[in-house]
């Protein structure tokens, strides 16, 4: 700690201040009368309490401060990260990670934390603190680590991080471009076995999670074997005790792999559970990966769709692709002038470009309008204008000779319809230009506008995209054509088409899914994989339809041995959430009751938990990424009898080595209380002291 004093004065000043205390102690005791009267103590030390206290209030005038200038030194921090996943002590190695090298890690670490401050972390699907190893996680994301390294020790003086993994993830980026975001030295310990062992591995099982009733539905068994040449095993899939599918499968060689097409058939609705298992092999070092459980929500019927164009156009392939990719839709798209089938059945109709001049569809209209079908508008230069403002009272578009203008999309900061990704939220304002017919709109107090439109620079109130629902029926208006771009430009930008997906998705959810009346609403996934929390949402609505969170909402989940596990939801702001913890691998059913005033409503429902086997689909350890991964961070790899080695290795970095801090802080004299105090007792004694002498 390094003291100063300053002044917002010349040092000088201060002999005015001595001055001043000198001229005043002078004054007014050279004239008093029984001064001379008192012993010669008294006349020495009353002069000098009055001298030290005037000239220490004439200091404080002059604003004086202090400087305190504080060093403080930071030791270099070692970050230790021990991967915890499954494929740790997958292999023949599994009891010593779980004992000795537990052992011989909780001595490298002590080792170093005289010298440095070392911080250990277990890392899979979470990052966590301590040591907590119990190599149970269901994945690995090292990505993840490094992110959080960043997150917590930015700015810090980071001397090293230490890896000890097999190098083996199935998470998240690659580590190798995750970490050049860090600028510290990184050391890898090797775990694992990297040698060939003979193993018959179910690796995956393609299928989508949704199948209707009656169709056939597709899976697809891949499998692999290594160091089996010349064995056989058989391939089954089976439902309960049911045997579906049964395959022999030849390993015709020590690095073999294929792929079985399987067709089912859906013959109950609800959750369907099916294993696909390959039998045994003597030999193989793990017989856990040769099992796997895949769930399929059966359903009766899918949502149909009716695309309508007035003549062929871009927009409408784009949006029948996006559509055509959930499974939960089917789609028909036809010429207006071309359909003459019924709309009996169709949940939504898509009007592109109509009604039009040619194409004015006035039966069409009036049929949608009876049936109470749900209608998406898509305007463009073809719509007849008038004819559209007259069909409806959503919104009033202003009929100008056909003038178009280019309008890019601004999301509605309003809107809650329905909720979006973070994707979708954060790419809507970056959307190309959309063609929209000019002029100023006037919408009905009661749409809901999605999107709104921005021209040039200007951000207006104009609505591009919105929603509106009268009585049971539900309507959508896009106001321009051009969305077949958004479609390009997602693929360019993101080799997927996945946000303009989920917009045309979550659009046709919105408008075709049926209206919830029910007093009681029970929210939550049909599927979750053994390392997630099941997690329920609830609604509660009295009689006004207002949301309530009074009464107590109770949950109960059965497993298929019928063993209940009974739950209580905690109420949030206006509703309720559940968070019932991690559940084994299995299908579940539900239960959830609430009483409102003298009515009980009860909501049920059902969900599985898959198995996550991708920690022991891979037990070879991938050494060469954990080399590459020290090399390019200016560290080295060693091995799990090597940890002296690399205490030394850290020990011997220069650019590993302590930081000193010096902080400056300025704060006014006057302020310190001690200086109070002093002034108070010199006062106080002065005045005690005359007061004893017989003076005033």
């Amino acid at each position: 700690m390094n003291l100063s004093l300053y002044t917002d004065y010349p040092i000088w000043f201060v002999a005015f201040c001595f001055l001043a205390g000198a001229g005043y102690s002078f004054l007014l005791y050279r004239k008093e009368k029984r001064f001379n009267e008192t012993p010669k103590w008294v006349r020495r030390t009353l002069p000098v309490l009055r001298f030290v206290a005037v000239t220490l209030l004439a200091f404080f005038l002059l604003n004086p401060l202090l400087k305190n200038i504080t060093r403080t030194v930071e030791k270099p921090i070692i970050i230790f990260a021990q991967d915890n996943s499954e494929s740790i002590i997958a292999g023949k190695d599994s009891n010593y990670y779980r004992t000795e090298y537990l052992k011989n890690i909780s001595g490298f670490v002590s080792s170093l934390s005289d010298k440095y401050d070392t911080n250990v972390y277990s890392f899979g699907d979470k990052i966590r603190n301590g040591f907590s190893f119990n190599f149970k996680e269901k994945q690995t994301d090292i990505s993840s680590l490094f992110d959080e390294i960043e997150t917590r020790f930015s700015n810090r003086n980071v001397g090293a991080v230490v890896i000890a993994s097999d190098g083996l993830y199935n998470k998240g980026q690659n580590p190798l471009y995750s970490a050049t975001q860090n600028k510290f030295p990184v050391y890898t310990i090797a775990l694992g076995d990297t040698s060939v062992r003979k193993d018959l591995i179910l690796t995956k099982v393609l299928s989508n999670r949704i199948a209707y009733l009656g169709n056939k539905f597709p899976i697809e068994i891949q499998l692999s074997a290594r160091q089996l040449g010349g064995k056989t095993t058989t391939c089954t899939v089976s439902k309960g005790k049911d045997v579906l599918f049964s395959q022999q499968v030849v390993i015709s060689g020590n690095n073999f792999s294929t792929s079985i097409p399987v067709q089912l058939d859906a013959k109950e609705t609800g959750m369907q559970r099916y294993t696909i298992k390959l039998s045994d092999v003597d030999g193989e070092v793990s017989f856990a990966n040769n099992v796997k459980d895949i769930f399929i929500d059966v359903l009766d019927g899918r949502q149909k769709i009716l695309i309508l164009a007035d003549a062929p156009h871009p927009d409408v392939a784009a949006i029948k692709n996006a559509l055509e990719s959930n499974d939960n839709y089917e789609v028909n798209s036809f010429i207006a002038s071309d359909f003459d089938k019924s709309l009996a059945g169709y949940n939504l109709v898509i009007l592109d470009q109509l009604p039009s001049a040619k194409n004015p569809i006035q039966k069409l209209l009036a049929d949608i309008d009876k049936a109470k079908i749900p209608v998406l508008y898509i305007l463009g230069s073809q719509v007849s204008i008038s004819v559209f403002n007259n069909i409806q009272k959503d919104i009033n578009v202003p009929s100008n000779g056909g003038k178009m203008n280019d309008v890019i999309p601004v999301l509605s900061k309003n809107f809650s319809l329905f909720t979006m990704s973070d994707a979708l939220r954060n790419y809507s304002s970056k959307l190309s230009p959309l063609q929209c017919p000019f002029g100023n709109y006037k919408t009905n107090s009661s749409v809901s506008v999605f999107l709104n439109q921005k021209i040039g620079l200007v951000e207006t109130q104009q609505p591009l995209m919105l929603f509106s629902q009268s009585g049971e029926k539900k309507t959508g208006i896009i106001c321009g054509e051009g969305i077949w771009r958004w479609r390009l430009q997602d693929f360019a930008e993101h080799n997927n088409q996945n946000i303009f997906n989920e917009l045309i998705d979550k659009t046709v959810q919105y408008l075709s899914a049926k209206i919830d009346k029910s007093f009681f609403r029970v929210i939550s996934k049909n599927n979750f994989y053994e390392n997630e929390s099941i997690e329920f949402e609830a609604e509660v609505y009295n009689d006004s339809y207002e949301l309530i969170n009074d009464p107590e909402v109770n949950l109960t989940i059965t497993n298929n041995e019928g063993k209940k596990f009974p739950f209580t939801f905690n109420k949030t702001t206006n509703a309720y959430r559940l968070d019932a913890g991690v559940f084994p691998v299995g299908n579940y059913r539900y239960e959830a009751k609430v009483k409102v005033g003298a009515k009980i409503y009860s909501e049920k429902g059902e969900f599985n938990v898959s198995a996550l086997q991708v920690e022991i689909t891979n037990t070879i350890a991938d050494h060469q990424l954990l080399y590459s991964l020290a090399k390019k961070n200016g560290g080295a790899m060693v091995y799990p009898n090597q940890l002296k080695k690399l205490a030394n290795l850290l020990n011997a970095r220069e650019d590993i080595k302590p930081i000193s801090h010096s902080e400056k802080k300025l704060s006014d004299m006057i302020n310190l209380k001690w200086i109070f105090f002093l002034l108070l007792t010199l006062i106080s004694l002065e005045w005690f002291i005359r007061k004893i002498n017989g003076a005033y």
